[in-house]
């Protein structure tokens, strides 16, 4: 009986392929993924940005014990006396946490075709986070804003996704 619907499945495809032979190839088009040598950055890519959420994560720690703002409390009230400071080093770690699923998608789809380069983008974004969490932990918010050459990386990242797509829908 298995046999059976695997002989009727081929003939209809090998029917197809007959008629329309691009049909057949569609039905069959697979890009093997390949690994290049330069995917190795790609992967010490993620290990880097696991460093810096990690020490985001002890600067909001330090921040906790300095300001006196106990867990499960996420930011301070404005009635705090360093409420500003606080909450400046808790929402720097928030929002990298934030960022890291569509940072890892984007790092991960974009080293397709050109592993190099996603690195590189990578790179570029992981600095900004740390630059953006340096500068905004300092308690000046708009200290943030040096940060945001990091999005040249994501910018660069999403362009080499789209590349890769373009390449595949067309292969």
């Amino acid at each position: 009986m298995r046999v059976l619907r695997i002989t009727i499945v081929e003939n209809a495809i090998i029917k197809l392929s007959l008629v329309r032979p691009t049909t057949f190839d569609n039905i069959m088009a697979f890009v093997p993924p390949t690994l290049q040598p330069e995917h190795g950055y790609v992967l010490l890519i993620p290990v880097l940005m696991a460093i810096v959420h990690i020490w985001a994560g002890f600067k909001v720690g330090a921040a906790r014990s300095k300001y006196g703002i106990h867990y499960p409390q996420m930011y301070a009230e404005t009635s705090d006396a360093n409420f500003r400071a606080f909450n400046c080093v808790q929402r720097a770690h928030q929002n990298v946490i934030e960022n890291l699923a569509i940072f890892f998608a984007l790092l991960v789809s974009s080293s397709v075709y050109r592993p190099g380069w996603a690195a590189i983008a990578g790179l570029v974004r992981v600095f900004g986070f740390i630059t953006y969490i340096h500068f905004y932990s300092t308690g000046v918010p708009e200290k943030r804003q040096l940060g945001t050459f990091g999005y040249l990386g994501l910018a660069t990242s999403v362009g080499l996704t789209v590349e890769a797509a373009i390449r595949l829908l067309s292969a």
